[in-house]
């Protein structure tokens, strides 16, 4: 049997830890803990003062990489690179042992407009909250993510750990995580940073787009001459308006389909020969991306084109070990809407980080110290001693 699949026995063997068992460890677990969780707040928050200093962009995060690669390595630690992916695997990595990967993003949207501050200025108030571009989305992720990984590379766990800060996160580029994943080890578990105010994202849409044409023949207006592609688009618009898929997801509702664009016509007295629209689609748990599409074919007549199937809806169940050790902590598990690089892993992964994901793509973004400390003392205790 290959390394690979050994590893994979090994992860479905302990699976099977009984709820009151994980919580048992837990609390052991726990009483034991000795961190100092404002020093480790504290330097998480010099890094992400640093970071938002660093425009960072999509396809813009060679600087932002560079910073997190030094920074990394300062500590004594070797890190690996593709592009502008940073990793670092924990020392003594055994392949013996399972391995769980900490995840975030280290790109950034445009400034929208809006920001009554310059949003790649780090502003601190009194009140503990620190304004800057990316600072919820998901800056305070990538440092608090860190600093746990730093800290757990000093302490003896039943697995391994990798830390990896991705780019292109926001445009789901294919430079991102899909292009630093194969030069990993086999992973069993991650735990992707985005901003859920610190609760487990056990389920996430997926996203296709597809392009969709009806051809007809050119003629003129005033004399009743062609055949006008608008027409023939009409009655798949208003199906992918009322079609309903049968499967529903307890966590993540429906799949939704919207028609987002459209295009057609050169000028006001020419029969439009071709017609064109785009269809977003969010897919739940119930269905694949291939799946919905070939379905989708059944019932239109226009000509539909998937830009991609790429974009996966992700499900980790909710009697998975670290799921359940949230869950023990307080910690409500939920379906999410919004897209993450957990579309791209083809392991088990939940989403969880500090902040609010209503904060995120806003003008004057910001994040609080105190959910900093929160999200690094939660981390710590979900993995310190976890069983996976």
């Amino acid at each position: 049997m290959r390394k690979k699949d050994a590893y994979n026995s090994s992860f479905l063997y302990t699976f099977v830890t009984p709820k009151n068992r994980i919580q048992k460890i837990i609390r052991e677990n726990y009483k034991n803990m000795t961190y100092d969780i404002p020093t480790m707040a504290s330097e998480a928050t010099d890094m992400l003062k640093s970071l938002i200093a660093i425009p960072s962009l999509s396809r813009d995060e060679e600087k932002a990489a560079d910073y997190l690669q030094s920074y990394i390595e300062q500590q004594g630690m070797a890190t690996g690179r593709k592009g502008n992916n940073v990793w670092c695997l924990s020392p003594m990595f055994d392949l013996n042992k399972p391995t769980l990967l900490l995840n975030s993003h280290i790109d950034t949207v445009k400034p929208v407009n809006g920001w009554r501050k310059d949003p790649f200025t780090p502003i601190l108030e009194s009140n503990g909250k620190l304004y800057g571009l990316g600072s919820n989305d998901a800056g305070a992720s990538v440092v608090s993510l860190l600093q746990v990984f730093l800290r757990l590379c000093r302490t003896t766990q039943m697995y391994n750990l990798i830390y990896l800060a991705s780019c292109e996160e926001e445009i789901s580029g294919k430079n991102g995580i899909e292009y630093a994943l194969p030069e990993l080890p086999p992973i069993c578990f991650a735990i992707v940073g985005e901003p859920t105010e610190m609760h487990p994202a056990i389920a996430e849409k997926g996203l296709m787009v597809l392009d969709v044409t009806a051809y007809g023949k050119a003629g003129h207006a005033a004399r009743n001459e062609g055949d006008n592609a608008i027409y023939k688009v009409l009655e798949d618009i208003a199906w992918f308006r009322d079609h309903r898929f049968e499967k529903v997801s307890p966590l993540l509702g429906a799949v939704k389909m919207s028609v987002t664009q459209i295009n057609a016509g050169t000028q006001h007295n020419v029969i439009p020969d071709c017609c064109t629209f785009v269809v977003d689609i969010r897919s739940n748990e119930c269905y694949s991306n291939q799946d919905l599409f070939a379905e989708i074919q059944k019932h239109i007549s226009c000509e539909a084109k998937a830009r991609s199937f790429r974009l996966s809806s992700s499900h980790v169940e909710e009697e998975h070990p670290i799921v359940q050790r949230a869950v023990s902590l307080g910690r409500v598990p939920f379906g999410s809407p919004t897209l993450s690089d957990q579309a791209l892993m083809p392991f088990p992964s939940l989403k969880m980080g500090p902040g609010k994901s209503s904060r995120s793509h806003t003008a004057d973004e910001f994040i609080f110290i105190k959910e900093i400390e929160e999200a690094i003392e939660l981390y710590l205790k979900i993995l310190d001693g976890a069983m996976f």
